[in-house]
């Protein structure tokens, strides 16, 4: 076998009651769907036979989770065993499309298909120790809020402390980590209906930002919940919070706290929201206050035109 190229050249060619319930069904269908793809991986990873014969093969469009990866061919089996790319690979990696729409980690793509797609060079590439305790440090309290653990089979012990011939993080990803607002699991917040303007303005005032935005829940065949941020989100109170970034945040926040999300907008409706919270010292975004805005909501309409001259 040719001596295996070390990472640098590796990173050079890898260029609300009934609607309530019903929502909580469709929870646990994602849930079932999460659960099967932890049952998964759960297969110890290091079964995997290294000296076995494999393939390097073309990723297919179908293959969503590794789009755009950087690289175009994959080596079958993977290092979950899986051989078969229509029967098992593909059908199998949907069930992590959820965890990665959380952008719980900016790497979390690169290690999950470092695994389920891994790079066809001359030698086998891991990711390294230190890439699975970045991305597992970000993502499993995601995992925990949708009441999964960690896989066993990424256990971090199994990848190689050595970063010669592995897919390290990269220095950028971890001081963005760092400095940006992120969201957070949380205890959902409270929401009011019809609040009278003082309460909205104490809101404003107590709180580190307040935006408006419309919520949008999807309706799919399978009942999976689905939302997304329709349109722009705008500023009350700015705070902490980047203009360019705040719908995704938003969006993120949606997919993490699903239990939640699921009690504010009904399946196929949208819901335009006034939300209020604060960025703890570490980043993390918590919303606290939610107000679901009608046309017929005199209070938020007054507190909104009210609040430039407002003196908290």
């Amino acid at each position: 076998m040719k001596r295996a190229p070390r990472t640098h050249n590796y990173c050079e060619k890898l260029s609300h009651s009934s609607c309530v319930l019903l929502g909580l069904c469709q929870l646990s269908i994602m849930a079932a769907f999460l659960a099967m793809a932890l049952a998964v991986v759960a297969s110890p990873l290091l079964a995997f036979d290294m000296g076995q014969s494999t393939r390097c093969v073309t990723i297919p469009n179908q293959l969503k989770v590794c789009k755009d990866v950087g690289y175009s061919e994959m080596r079958l089996p993977n290092f979950l065993g899986h051989s078969n790319l229509e029967g098992e690979v593909v059908p199998r990696s949907e069930d992590w499309r959820p965890l990665l729409q959380t952008g719980c980690h900016p790497q979390a793509q690169s290690f999950l298909c470092s695994i389920i797609a891994p790079v066809c060079l001359d030698t086998f590439i891991q990711p390294c120790h230190s890439l699975c305790v970045a991305v597992r440090d970000s993502c499993a309290p995601v995992l925990a809020c949708q009441r999964h653990p960690w896989p066993e089979a990424l256990n971090c012990d199994r990848f190689s402390a050595e970063e010669d011939m592995c897919l390290t993080p990269l220095a950028k990803f971890s001081h963005l980590i760092k400095d940006l607002p992120k969201p957070a699991c949380q205890n959902c917040p409270s929401v009011e209906v019809a609040p009278a303007m003082k309460t909205v303005l104490s809101a404003f005032c107590h709180h580190d930002f307040a935006v408006t935005a419309k919520l949008h829940r999807l309706r799919h065949p399978t009942g999976e919940p689905d939302f997304q941020v329709d349109g722009c989100v705008e500023f009350i109170r700015q705070g902490p919070l980047l203009p360019y970034d705040t719908k995704h945040l938003l969006q993120e926040w949606l997919l993490i706290n699903l239990r939640c999300a699921i009690a504010l907008v009904r399946p196929g409706r949208s819901q335009l929201y006034v939300l209020t919270g604060s960025v703890h010292p570490d980043g993390d975004i918590i919303l606290v206050h939610l107000f679901p805005w009608h046309k017929k909501d005199a209070g938020i309409a007054l507190a909104t035109r009210k609040w430039k001259r407002h003196r908290c």
